[in-house]
């Protein structure tokens, strides 16, 4: 959703306008092959015909006082989580971990982390927002964090970080928050 509803509101508008066409077609249709048809198919037809006008009515008139719009409450929670998403990650592996659903690998590259940042390789700083990554997306697939790594998100949460817990907490459906974390991850790799 790119383009932010500009694509879909062209396709919507054209969709529409096709629909109207179709519905007046098949009212100019109805009056020209009435003589054909019995008087009952004739009335039972146009009130068919009408009521789908009407519902078609009522669909113009919420697109026009903005009660029905293309980026809709759901989509609205999409962008907030993708944004959520790109502040709260800013470590491609691990946004690329999560969103393959890959907990051992996020695992791994945590006790990596331990040893590269004993050894000297790795900066604390660096550790402790990379640390920080890799556990909020642990909790989020669902895995069991050790009460010491419990310790450590409380302990070290960010506002980033906690904002994105809430936001995705809201979404519900684990497959929602990692279809968005690999829309990230397609756009990078």
């Amino acid at each position: 959703m790119a383009s932010r509803g500009k694509s879909e509101t062209g396709k919507l508008r054209q969709n529409m306008e096709g629909q109207l066409d179709r519905l007046m077609q098949q009212l100019q249709d109805l009056e020209e092959c009435r003589e054909e048809m019995d008087d009952e198919e004739y009335e039972e037809t146009k009130k068919e015909t009408l009521e789908q006008l009407s519902e078609f009515n009522d669909s113009l008139k919420k697109i026009m006082t903005g009660d029905m719009t293309l980026v809709d409450e759901l989509s609205g929670m999409q962008l907030a989580t993708q944004a959520a998403i790109s502040q709260a990650f800013k470590t491609p592996e691990v946004i690329r971990l999560f969103a393959k659903k890959q907990p051992g690998q996020l695992r791994t590259r945590l006790a990596e982390m331990d040893r590269d940042v004993i050894v000297g390789k790795l900066s604390r700083d660096v550790y402790m927002q990379q640390k920080m990554e890799i556990l909020t997306a642990l909790r989020k697939l669902g895995e069991t964090l050790t009460s010491e790594d419990e310790t450590f998100l409380t302990e070290n949460a960010t506002a980033t970080l906690s904002q994105f817990e809430k936001v995705t907490a809201n979404l519900g459906s684990e497959d929602k928050i990692l279809a968005l974390a690999c829309s990230g991850v397609k756009t990078k790799a």
